[in-house]
């Protein structure tokens, strides 16, 4: 859950409440079973992300595409690949994979709150590759006070800590002008 949280954090522009070893998120993959469950597996990739990981991404996104279980082939690996694309600054090629992924998203186990991150993820891409009103659109039936009001306004930026590659994720957010999300008038501009 850490991750989960952490992955969130950094979409929102927020540093991760805490990090993870990449040594010891590596071990866990590569142990016997480690990628037996695709919520299991989802969790460590957004470990992965949080680290700025793209190469392991990549790796574990290859591995998933060749696993001859469908869950993991068809939902498992386009989101890794599209976490490890939003890690090398890709977000179109991840908005675009998300998207293509659709209603799949929920075979990748859990509760909502995977799927939302998912989403979340696609929505970010979409901010950042300068898309904010088709991110918007599909964050709005879930817009509250709360986190995804958030994701729409913040600038995220990764600083550097330890020598760590970090995920900068608002360079695109064209934050200098108000962008209407649900019409003139409405008071909901971000």
């Amino acid at each position: 859950m850490r991750a989960a949280t952490n992955w969130r954090l950094l979409l929102i522009g927020q540093e991760p409440a805490g990090r993870s070893d990449l040594d010891h998120i590596r071990e866990l993959l590569a142990a016997p079973g480690g990628t037996a469950e695709i919520f299991h597996t989802f969790n460590l990739a957004l470990a992965l992300a949080v680290e700025a990981a793209t190469e392991d991404l990549e790796t574990l996104a290859r591995r998933a595409a060749t696993d001859p279980r469908p869950d993991h082939r068809e939902v498992l690996a386009p989101v890794v690949q599209a976490l490890a694309d939003i890690t090398a600054g890709r977000p179109r090629k991840a908005a675009d994979a998300l998207t293509a992924l659709g209603e799949s998203a929920t075979r990748i186990g859990g509760v909502r709150v995977e799927r939302e991150i998912i989403q979340d993820t696609r929505a970010r891409a979409l901010v950042d590759a300068g898309d904010p009103t088709q991110a918007a659109d599909l964050l709005h039936h879930r817009t509250s006070t709360r986190y995804e009001d958030l994701l729409l306004t913040s600038r995220c930026s990764g600083r550097g800590r330890g020598g760590r590659r970090e995920v900068t994720l608002g360079r695109a957010l064209p934050i200098n002008r108000p962008h209407v999300i649900d019409g003139p008038g409405t008071g909901r501009e971000w």
